[in-house]
């Protein structure tokens, strides 16, 4: 139980730490989704764990009544058939409980199954964190020295802004992504750019 609330608080911190660092958007989505499994998950441990303490309360009347029902044996034949209807009745809810058990069971090894492939795809998202993000950071670092164009992520969407520091003055970028050809808008942007080296 401590390790599964465990797994809560890391969830969490890991959630929050995400959150701050703007980490990538699919990443904060499994780990969102492994919070839910493992909320899932305690849900299931406490549903089974309510139906383990009915089925030994009703096992434990169970067990009474059929000491009692040998105590008083002697008094009639009528009262022992009472007593085996109930115990009939006693058996059969037992039966649902296990059987809710069982199922209760196999939804908690589906889960867990479920929690496998979170940590499996977590892994390929951090193997994608260390080796692409990288790279296309590279990519961009490269695209900014060859253009020299500084741009402006806080934009409206559907607007392309930012300033292209040429070689004697800066000239500020501001294009309607939705009334500009995106060719348009290439060809533009490439001309910005000095062809001396």
């Amino acid at each position: 139980m401590a390790a599964f609330r465990d797994m809560e608080e890391l969830s969490q911190g890991l959630l929050s730490l995400l959150g701050a660092n703007r980490a990538d958007a699919q990443q904060r989505r499994l780990l969102g989704h492994h919070e839910q499994v493992v909320d899932r998950l305690l849900e299931a441990q406490d549903s089974a764990e309510r139906l383990l303490r009915e089925i030994l309360t009703t096992e434990k009347e169970v067990a009474q009544n059929l000491v009692d029902t040998k105590e008083k044996a002697h008094h009639g034949v009528a009262e022992l058939q009472q007593l085996e209807a109930e115990l009939q009745k006693a058996s059969e809810e037992d039966t649902h409980l296990k059987a809710n058990l069982f199922q209760l069971t196999s939804e908690l090894e589906g889960l867990k199954e479920m929690e496998v492939d979170l940590q499996r795809q977590e892994r390929e998202v951090d193997e994608d964190t260390t080796v692409t993000i990288p790279s296309a950071v590279y990519v961009a670092q490269l695209y900014h020295r060859i253009s020299k164009i500084e741009w402006d992520y806080e934009c409206e969407p559907g607007m392309i802004k930012g300033i292209h520091h040429g070689p004697s003055v800066a000239q500020p970028i501001h294009l309607d992504s939705t009334q500009l050809s995106k060719k348009f808008i290439s060809d533009h942007l490439w001309s910005l750019v000095d062809t001396e080296w």
